[in-house]
């Protein structure tokens, strides 16, 4: 039996949608107080009130996590509103699609400033209310892409989110004299609105390629999410966890028989 995480103050980046909004459910059924912060006003404001109506004690913040100024507002702004911060989970995330003949400048500058970038920002404008939580966690949504496989479009994101870890390793060397954690959540194949958006023949394909016979479900991350925020995994920092099925594991297809 893990300690409730009853009350507990967490933030959600990217929390609107998909794997983000699966964890904010996931940690407000849990009973903790859960802000969310999304660039999109408008839905931001309908998931909210979806989520409440599901009797959640959820805020939403609209943010843009790749600009320092919008996420200095959005942890302050996030502390005031609940005394304090506990969790903070670093899940805002974009994922266009380019060949690296087609990838511009500023496509490889656009991803990694919200998937690498903004990770950074948010650890950092979070970090004097992480040490005055009883204790504080950082919890990362990385990716298999990148820092185990690769996809042929996603070298920009590949990128991004082997820098998430680069940076999570170090930056738990330093947060750890305070006490604070910090690991990463590598999620495969998730049945999202994104991946849906990629069309019925790809998510079937990628379902045909886990050992499990199954996509991921948000549930399933948010999981690790609530793991990681524990207590008991007070002794865990600067760690990856893969929750992919066993989709990296087979050499082929032929290999699942």
């Amino acid at each position: 039996m893990f300690t409730s995480l009853q009350g507990k103050r967490v933030l959600v980046t990217g929390g609107s949608a998909g794997i983000g909004l699966g964890i904010v459910r996931g940690f407000a059924r849990e009973g903790a107080r859960v802000a969310l912060s999304a660039r999109n006003g408008e839905r931001l404001a309908a998931c909210v009130a979806a989520l409440r109506a599901e009797g959640l004690d959820v805020q939403g913040f609209v943010a843009d996590v790749a600009v320092a100024a919008s996420v200095r507002n959005l942890v302050d702004e996030v502390a005031q509103a609940f005394g304090g911060l506990d969790v903070l989970c670093c899940n805002a995330g974009i994922f266009p699609s380019g060949s690296l003949d087609e990838l511009s400048e500023a496509d490889w500058d656009q991803v990694l400033a919200t998937n690498a970038k903004g990770s950074f920002l948010c650890v950092q404008a979070a970090l004097p209310y992480l040490r005055q939580a009883e204790y504080g966690r950082v919890i990362l949504t990385s990716s298999i892409t990148g820092p185990v496989t690769g996809f042929p479009g996603w070298a920009h994101y590949g990128a991004s989110k082997a820098a998430q870890l680069g940076f999570m390793r170090t930056a738990a060397i330093e947060l750890a004299r305070d006490g604070i954690t910090i690991n990463a959540l590598l999620p495969g194949n998730v049945l999202t609105e994104g991946l849906q958006e990629m069309g019925a023949d790809y998510v079937a394909s990628m379902a045909a390629s886990v050992p499990l016979r199954r996509l991921g479900s948000v549930d399933d991350i948010a999981a690790g999410a609530l793991f990681f925020a524990s207590r008991e995994a007070g002794y865990i920092t600067g760690q990856s966890l893969i929750i992919d099925g066993g989709q990296i594991l087979p050499e082929s297809l032929q290999a699942l028989g």
